[in-house]
């Protein structure tokens, strides 16, 4: 295995991680992200599917594939987490360091996942 292998080894085991925490543990999730439900706790739901599940399935699913295209559609799922992120925190006034650090990770990881990950020839 490559460097590039391990490094794309650790973005999925973390995001699987992640994932499994925002499914099994919406609660503590919505705490985390200073969300809270409203009248028909729809927000549980949508965490545990969109924070939890989602990430499970695609970090499984570039595991299984293991091809450069499966590990940048996986990047190009993070860039559109933080240009969502950064559109927020501009336009919402929601620039705390908690989201910033978000938005900063998310692109990160676009970066490095599409980056290392193109065909060279």
């Amino acid at each position: 295995m490559t460097a590039i292998d391990y490094m794309n080894f650790a973005v999925a085991v973390a995001t699987i991680g992640l994932g499994m925490i925002g499914w099994l543990a919406p609660r503590w999730t919505m705490q985390q992200l200073d969300m809270q439900a409203g009248p028909s706790n729809m927000a549980f739901t949508e965490v545990s599917a969109v924070s939890g599940c989602l990430f499970v399935g695609i970090g499984i699913g570039v595991l299984v594939l293991n091809e450069p295209m499966a590990w940048i559609a996986l990047g190009l799922a993070y860039g559109g987490a933080a240009i969502g992120r950064v559109t927020s925190i501009l336009r919402d006034d929601a620039g705390s360091r908690q989201s910033w650090t978000f938005f900063g990770t998310e692109a990160a990881l676009a970066a490095w996942l599409v980056l290392a990950n193109m065909p060279t020839g």
